[in-house]
């Protein structure tokens, strides 16, 4: 078939018009990374954050600093409808009442919500934040606040003992169980993972409305646990926003924290991030997930600082 000119022209517009839809479908999502106060290093933590949800190549961050324990928050009033999702690292002084307005509106609107580890210790008296995050520890949290949760013999089991919200024993490695390995977040991940030295969080309590579990750790009672399967990856639906909680990721006075290098903790943010803000995850599996057996760092929170503990998970798989 001979082209003429106008219909090779025609082509050629044609094939630049789908590599510009193309690279505007990959332009990066705004996240916007609230932190300032906590009662964990976040000054440690949010940098790293921040490295890895840059690493998916999804999102560019900001970090918004909130004004120290005690300050002036009359200032205090992000624009939470300006990003896709917002990720809190945050458990400090409360905010103003517009302030708390602008993120109810910014949710029920459809905003993703993403809530790492001590973020929920945070607004315990705020019931609409707990009904967000689901489950939370710490705060004066009790009974009146919601149930204790927890996974028994293939369900969840919703206990309204008296008693305090949020505990946890002493930091060491764990197995993650994901309970729903269909969810986009677990979706093609292995089913059980060992995790790096941590807090594992027990006794977490909310309202639970619209809780799904993605995945429980065993709280052993030899390192002060409960003996019980305990919830530690979960999802809540809020109006027409979503909120993924991952209660890993502890980083205290050591640097660099072997909980926030671990690929488990790195790859089910990312996921669950993606997620939060899109209802969707397009981020494949990477090969140096942890095996059930094998933790799995990544000295600089970043898939190429990994190459390490790539091979060291070729040659677990062939054992």
């Amino acid at each position: 078939m001979k082209l003429t000119f106008p219909g090779l022209m025609l082509i050629t517009m044609l094939c630049m018009l789908s590599l510009s839809v193309a690279a505007a479908d990959k332009t990066p999502m705004k996240a916007m990374l609230l932190t300032g106060q906590n009662n964990h290093n976040w000054q440690l933590s949010s940098p790293i954050l921040k490295t890895i949800i840059e690493d998916t190549g999804l999102f560019i961050v900001d970090t918004v600093e909130a004004p120290p324990e005690g300050g002036d928050f009359s200032g205090f009033s992000p624009v939470f409808s300006d990003y896709a999702v917002v990720v809190l690292d945050y458990n400090g002084d409360d905010w103003p009442e517009k302030t708390r307005e602008d993120f109810l509106t910014y949710v029920q609107e459809g905003g993703g919500v993403v809530v790492y580890h001590a973020a929920d210790n945070a607004f315990p008296e705020w019931p609409e934040f707990n009904e967000i995050i689901g489950l939370g520890g710490w705060g004066n949290r009790t009974e009146k606040h919601g149930p204790y949760v927890r996974w028994e013999e293939g369900h969840l089991v919703y206990d309204m003992s008296p008693g305090p919200g949020g505990a946890h024993g002493k930091q060491h490695q764990f197995v993650v169980t994901h309970r729903d390995t269909e969810h986009p977040v677990t979706r093609g991940l292995p089913e059980t993972w060992l995790h790096a030295q941590d807090e594992l969080y027990h006794h977490l309590r909310g309202p639970a409305k619209n809780l799904h579990v993605l995945a429980t750790a065993w709280s052993d009672p030899e390192t002060g646990g409960t003996g019980n399967h305990e919830p530690i990856l979960f999802t809540v639906s809020y109006g027409k926003g979503r909120m993924f909680q991952t209660a890993l990721g502890h980083a205290g006075n050591e640097a660099p924290p072997p909980a926030m290098q671990c690929a488990g903790f790195i790859v089910t943010l990312q996921r669950g991030t993606e997620w939060a803000a899109t209802g969707e995850v397009t981020q494949e599996v990477p090969v140096d997930f942890p095996t059930e057996t094998q933790v799995q760092l990544r000295p600089k929170f970043k898939k190429d600082s990994s190459a390490a503990q790539t091979e060291a998970v070729k040659e677990d798989s062939t054992q």
